[in-house]
C-alpha cells in the first residue's frame, strides 16, 4: 500500500465516521465540500430524496479565470453558495467537511458562507 493510498483510506474512514451522524433533509440539507489541488466544490444535498439542491464551484461562470489565491476562491464560493441557497429558500444547513481538516480553505469557505447569511 502506497502513501497516497494510505491517505485516501484515512480520509475515507474519517468521512464515513462523520457521515453516519450527518443526514440532510429538504429543509436542512447537508452542505458537503470537496477540495482538489486547484479547485473547490460545494453542494447542498437532500439525503432523504437523494437530490442535489444547489451547487457551486470555483469553475463556475462567476469565476472568469481571474488571478486569485485558493483562499480567495474558497471565500467567493462560500458567499456564492449562501446566495444560491437564499434564492432557493434554504436558511440552515448541516456542514459536512467530507473528511478534510477544518482549517485552511474549508474553514474559509464555511466562514464566508456564515457571513453571507447561511446558518450552521
Amino acid at each position: 500500500m502506497t502513501i497516497k493510498d494510505k491517505k485516501k483510506f484515512r480520509r475515507n474512514r474519517i468521512k464515513m465516521r462523520i457521515r453516519k451522524r450527518i443526514i440532510g433533509s429538504s429543509t436542512k440539507p447537508r452542505m458537503t465540500v470537496f477540495r482538489s489541488n486547484k479547485e473547490i466544490y460545494i453542494q447542498l444535498i437532500d439525503d432523504l430524496n437523494q437530490k442535489t439542491l444547489v451547487s457551486a464551484s470555483s469553475l463556475g461562470k462567476d469565476f472568469e479565470k481571474e488571478k486569485m489565491t485558493k483562499m480567495e476562491q474558497a471565500k467567493r464560493v462560500g458567499a456564492l453558495i449562501a446566495q444560491k441557497a437564499a434564492d432557493v429558500g434554504i436558511e440552515t444547513v448541516v456542514f459536512d467537511r467530507n473528511g478534510y481538516l477544518y482549517h485552511g480553505r474549508v474553514k474559509t469557505l464555511a466562514d464566508a458562507a456564515r457571513e453571507a447569511g447561511l446558518k450552521f
